[in-house]
């Protein structure tokens, strides 16, 4: 699947819920192994519909070590369909950010410590989780594809955009 560029429209738009028919048709399991296939291919850690032009609100945590987050920790791949936040915490902290629709910068992004999150699985069974730090702030990187937004729309500071090449050699040392 191509990835979605910034300047993309597609990455501007809020997703459509996905509807109750949608879950009994075979195309959106296939749909979520491609977008799942896609993330991996790129290194990334989630990933969200609108990035390979698809209008849904679909997106997938999936946390692990690679190259692009050589730290981060290893969870099992979570499909989350027509999330809707239910809670945060109020607390923010700040962190480095990448983007496969940014690609070549990281941004210096705050967001809430902590998230509880209501959604459908592929299935469309209802389940709810909550989410802690670096988790939270993927799935709050995630949520923004599903709203229209990127992280570039967080950056109130021009000091808070970083080459990732340059954020590679000063924080992966």
């Amino acid at each position: 699947m191509e990835i979605a560029l910034v300047g993309e429209p597609i990455l501007r738009e809020p997703a459509r819920q996905v509807t109750q028919n949608e879950f009994t048709q075979p195309e959106l399991a296939q749909f979520v192994k491609a977008l799942l296939q896609t993330m991996q291919e790129a290194n990334g850690i989630g990933i969200a519909g609108p990035q390979v032009f698809d209008p849904r609100a679909i997106m997938i945590i999936a946390s692990r070590a690679n190259p692009r987050y050589p730290n981060a920790p290893d969870m099992q791949p979570e499909v989350m369909i027509n999330p809707k936040v239910t809670a945060h915490s109020a607390k923010t902290c700040w962190e480095w950010e990448g983007c496969l629709s940014v690609p070549a910068l990281r941004g210096y992004i705050e967001r809430a410590e902590w998230v509880e999150v209501d959604y459908q699985s592929v299935a469309g069974l209802h389940k709810s989780v909550k989410y802690e730090g670096f988790l939270a702030r993927i799935f709050l990187h995630e949520y923004d594809h599903l709203i229209g937004k990127t992280w570039l729309d967080h950056i109130s500071d021009s000091k808070h955009i970083m080459a990732n090449q340059v954020w590679m050699k000063q924080f992966m040392l």
